[in-house]
């Protein structure tokens, strides 16, 4: 069974080519089991300190893969990552493994990757400046992706710990962005075509008050009820787009809204995969302020779990098989 380290899975996954790798996956689809989630206590309490997902899906005849997650959101006072991953793919035909791979890369990359995707169709085409709200893995990315879509030279960079926001935005310096630390969430809206958050936040960091006419609001951290990225006033009188119809069972920036009356399940849009498959245009006008919530889905992570298998060469020169797809 071929082993992926975080490296070679990084390298192995480029933006120019996953976002289109993507947008061929929604455009196809596959078997996507709703995701099991479940909390993870600690010894001797009765509060749950983590949470582990995990995520199926399948192309019936080529590949099956599984996606383990665990989230603890303490673990960045102890100065590690709040969330750890492994993708396991297997030959969907005889169930054989075929491969390890590393699945935080898999997860931050097909989650920034997503994000860019849905904003090539509801930011405007100019867009070139942006507000990253975080400064984890997944925020890291967010620029270097929404550069593979859009024109994006400025970035402002806000968070909750501004120490880690000054050395994202001096990585981003020095990656050819014009990057600067924002002096709140506020500050940082102001005159941002693009504003993406990705965040464990569990009260409203963007306010409808802080967007402009024309701005793209992209919401991504928050996966369960109780985390909200954006007050309801953001869902109301915008349009709302989501990745999955999973997202309106899941996320509380959606689920908050609708049991307030500010939004209705009816009001969302369209799906990511509608969006690729042109059943919906996306943005419709230069003023339109568009509102993307994504909570993921496992068929993204098959997609790149493909693309990184196939295109893997170890040092001898051989290359994994290909399963063509049947058509």
């Amino acid at each position: 069974m071929l082993t992926l380290d975080s490296d070679t899975t990084r390298a192995l996954l480029p933006f120019d080519a996953l976002i289109p790798a993507l947008r061929e996956a929604f455009i196809r689809g596959c078997e996507v089991p709703q995701r099991h989630s479940h909390a993870i206590g600690a010894p001797g309490q009765g509060t749950s300190t983590g949470t582990v997902l995990l995520m199926p899906a399948w192309q019936t005849g080529a590949y099956l893969g599984v996606k383990t997650v665990t989230i603890y959101p303490g673990n960045t006072q102890a100065g590690l990552p709040g969330l750890y991953s492994t993708y396991l793919l297997h030959d969907a035909r005889t169930g054989r493994p075929l491969a390890m791979i590393d699945g935080n890369e898999i997860t931050s990359r097909r989650t920034a990757a997503a994000s860019a995707l849905a904003a090539s169709y509801l930011s405007r085409p100019g867009a070139s400046s942006m507000l990253v709200i975080g400064a984890g893995r997944v925020a890291s990315l967010l620029p270097h992706a929404y550069r593979a879509v859009r024109p994006v030279a400025r970035v402002a960079v806000w968070d909750i710990d501004a120490g880690q926001a000054a050395a994202l935005a001096a990585r981003l310096c020095a990656d050819g962005f014009d990057a600067r630390v924002a002096a709140s969430v506020e500050a940082g809206c102001d005159g941002a075509d693009i504003v993406t958050s990705a965040t464990l936040a569990t009260v409203p960091l963007v306010r409808r008050a802080f967007l402009g006419a024309g701005t793209h609001l992209d919401l991504i951290g928050g996966f369960t009820p109780e985390m909200r990225e954006a007050d309801d006033a953001c869902f109301g009188g915008t349009s709302v787009f989501v990745d999955t119809g999973e997202a309106i069972l899941k996320a509380g920036d959606l689920l908050h809204p609708i049991g307030q009356g500010v939004l209705r399940a009816a009001d969302i849009r369209a799906t990511l995969a509608e969006l690729c498959r042109q059943a919906h245009a996306g943005r419709a006008d230069e003023r339109e302020i568009t509102v993307f919530k994504a909570v993921g889905t496992a068929l993204e992570d098959l997609a790149a779990a493909v693309m990184a298998y196939e295109g893997f060469e170890d040092p001898r020169g051989t290359a994994p098989r290909a399963i063509s797809l049947a058509k």
